[in-house]
């Protein structure tokens, strides 16, 4: 029984990170040696996943790439959350080159995106990102040597959240999470004034883009006035760690 629910433990925990590790589970468990069996199935069905998805209507971003933006980590591409419909693609594209030419030598990265199958599958802990028309954009960066291209202040993009005032009430049970803890292992980079001032003046003008997410105290601090940039509300995860755009 034990090993039972281990297994369905397994497969909910790997379905829930990656989409396709749940049913690689299940098929590696016809396997002796089941740990390389997993590995091997679940790198053949990533990768078929990269030629099938843009059937049904989803398209991979660039996990490495020279152009003006990639995924911020392999991890993304590895757990499946790179897949975007192809409208989003080129609306990325197109604001990356943007930047690049704006302030040349900048680096665009992005986030999560979404998984490559199924609309309505969640990809947690995120709300919305389901249906391939949502992408998270890593913040840019700089010391005091100046900007800091393919540079993020945590190793994943996230969670590395900026100081600034919130009406949001303390709840218990909220996705509005602070990850107080882990503030003072990140490095003291500051946000790059021209170039995040510039992003949000692209990503509205751009009719393609439906909304924007970002903090109230940084769309007042770059001064981003536009109706097109919202408050994800105080059930949502914080959003002075990245960018959230959405067709």
């Amino acid at each position: 029984m034990l090993k039972f629910i281990g297994h369905i433990l397994a497969v909910l925990t790997l379905t829930v990170l990656t989409q396709l590790g749940g049913i690689t589970w299940l098929l590696a468990l016809a396997f002796r040696r089941r740990f390389i069996a997993f590995v091997g199935l679940y790198l053949a069905l990533s990768v078929s996943a990269l030629w099938i998805a843009p059937m049904f209507g989803r398209t991979p971003l660039p996990c490495l790439s020279g152009d003006a933006f990639q995924m911020q980590s392999v991890m993304y591409c590895a757990l499946n959350r790179q897949y975007v419909v192809p409208e989003l693609q080129d609306v990325v594209q197109t604001f990356a080159a943007d930047m690049e030419r704006a302030h040349p030598g900048t680096k665009t990265q992005v986030l999560d995106a979404n998984f490559p199958f199924v609309t309505g599958f969640p990809l947690l802990p995120h709300l919305s990102h389901h249906d391939g028309r949502k992408v998270d954009l890593a913040f840019y960066y700089a010391n005091d040597s100046g900007y800091l291209p393919s540079t993020t202040r945590s190793p994943i993009g996230y969670f590395a959240f900026e100081d600034g005032p919130s009406d949001c009430p303390d709840a218990t049970v909220s996705l509005r999470w602070d990850m107080a803890g882990l503030q003072g292992f990140f490095p003291d980079h500051v946000l790059e004034p021209r170039r995040m001032t510039t992003a949000l003046q692209l990503l509205v003008s751009d009719a393609r883009i439906g909304k924007v997410f970002i903090e109230p105290h940084l769309k007042a601090r770059f001064n981003a006035r536009s109706d097109k940039i919202r408050f994800q509300g105080c059930r949502a995860a914080r959003h002075d760690d990245h960018i959230h755009i959405q067709l």
